[in-house]
């Protein structure tokens, strides 16, 4: 298959959030798997084009815009691991900015940047069998191949598949955007209330016109399905069942490689798990805390917010300061988490030590040197951390829902079976006594052993999830040929 994926960040290039691990390494999977796979993003002010080697490729297009006025975009080329063409669409002033998110045009950016991607294909002479798109950055292109591209011949067998990584970032903006877009049919109130009858989802066109639509797990898939989780969506989510389906997402498992990774004190594998408390006590030192091989030390790499448990924390950690405990908190976010993590810091110096910033080193040693790593989310698609945190052997202690119910089973001491700790009812509570079980399982080293190992030989790599894409891919271009012979 010739597969075009499509997103708004992609490591090594940009990053702001997981979004970006996943699609720099899902794209070398596929291809891999022996397909022609292309990915394409925006350049953004902070991809040095001397750093990627980047060469044009197409000078100029002008893109459509409101009013009939047109922006000149140009495309640059670059590589993912030499193995993808990266093709950056480059617009000085729409792109050229050393941020990605946040700016009050970004509606008019994403948009430019769907016109473009789409415009720029006939130009490559490159036409793919399915466009994989991501994040409501891009979901004008579902509905663009299925209105006004769909009896133009270069598109109109083209399918597309629209991933959901987090159904709460929706690209929410007022009427003008449907102006922006060139949209007349626009026939989805955004929560279905008056109050909000001014607002567009872009998510949702990408919903309602996609072949397929794909979320990040197959618990979150079901999960969007009820109000609780559907984040206004779920009606139109339920009009369209039968297209979605969950894929869970790997990591890249050469990248987060616990007997490889430079930033590790002691490299380590399975068979050399006692090699791993160098790493303990080399974060003990770089955190501040006391250095102690034996005390349980908990790591948490975060977004500091609500859904990701926050709330849930702030009202245990008292009394969770007062166990035989350390805690590393590492992450970015809500004021209110700032000042208050702050105070707890302050108020417990040898017991928790806290880093309001996100470093990919001290990741990588938190990884590879805690010995618990928790994520009590309110709601979680996916999550990486988890997963990232098992192959280096610190255990997750999580809450039962989306993806860390798909990859995190409760330890039975009865039985032996279970990977990690996890709880259901979102109460601070339940996450407090998730937490004392797992120390005092903790205290029986031949147990926690056998975890450690459990987690470590588990495979979370991208070839599995790949093959489900693959299989996914397949899907929408049958739905497509289909609709094409009625």
């Amino acid at each position: 298959m010739k597969i075009l994926i499509v997103a708004a960040e992609a490591t090594p290039f940009a990053k702001v959030g997981h979004v970006a691990e996943v699609i720099g390494s899902l794209p070398s999977a596929l291809a891999k798997l022996g397909h022609d796979v292309r990915l394409v993003i925006p350049r953004y002010g902070r991809i040095s084009p001397n750093k990627f080697d980047l060469k044009p490729v197409i000078n100029q297009l002008n893109i459509p815009l409101k009013n009939e006025r047109t922006e000149p975009v140009s495309v640059l080329a670059s590589s993912l691991k030499e193995e993808v063409p990266v093709y950056l669409i480059d617009s000085d002033r729409y792109f050229n900015r050393e941020g990605i998110y946040g700016y009050p045009d970004d509606d008019e950016r994403f948009i430019l940047f769907c016109r473009a991607v789409l415009e720029m294909l006939p130009q490559l002479n490159w036409q793919p069998d399915v466009i994989h798109c991501h994040e409501w950055h891009t979901a004008l292109i579902p509905y663009w191949l299925k209105t006004q591209h769909a009896t133009t011949p270069f598109y109109r067998n083209i399918a597309s598949v629209y991933t959901i990584h987090n159904l709460a970032y929706q690209g929410i903006f007022g009427y003008r955007v449907l102006e922006i877009a060139g949209i007349a049919d626009y026939n989805f109130i955004y929560n279905n209330a008056q109050e909000h009858s001014e607002l567009v989802s872009l998510m949702s066109l990408g919903i309602r016109h996609a072949d397929i639509i794909s979320t990040v797990s197959p618990s979150y898939a079901k999960e969007i399905l009820s109000p609780q989780f559907g984040e206004n969506m779920n009606g139109l989510l339920n009009e369209r069942s039968d297209r979605l389906c969950g894929i869970l997402n790997g990591i890249d498992t050469n990248h987060f490689n616990p007997a490889t990774d430079r930033y590790l004190a002691a490299t380590f594998d399975v068979k050399t798990l006692k090699k791993r408390g160098a790493n303990k006590l080399d974060l003990q030192r770089e955190i501040g805390l006391p250095q102690n091989p034996d005390i349980p030390l908990i790591g948490m790499i975060t977004r500091l917010a609500s859904q990701k448990g926050l709330d849930l924390l702030e009202q245990i950690i008292n009394p969770l300061m007062q166990l035989n405990i350390q805690f590393v908190l590492m992450g970015t976010g809500d004021q209110m988490y700032h000042e208050f993590f702050s105070q707890i810091a302050q108020r417990y110096p040898d017991k928790m030590a806290l880093r309001l910033t996100f470093n990919a080193i001290l990741a990588q040693k938190i990884y590879g040197g805690s010995d618990i790593f928790l994520m009590p989310s309110r709601f979680e698609p996916c999550g990486l951390g988890q997963l990232i945190a098992m192959r280096y052997g610190s255990i997750p202690v999580v809450r039962k829902t989306g993806g860390l119910a798909d990859t995190v089973q409760d330890f039975d001491p009865a039985t032996g079976e279970g990977n990690g700790f996890s709880f259901v009812e979102y109460d601070q509570w339940m996450l407090f006594a998730t937490i004392v079980r797992a120390l005092e399982t903790y205290k029986n080293r031949e147990v926690w052993h056998k975890l450690m190992e459990r987690d470590m030989q588990r495979d979370y790599s991208w070839d599995s999830s790949a093959v489900e894409y693959v299989k996914t891919f397949q899907r929408a271009i049958k739905l497509r040929q289909k609709v094409e012979t009625v």
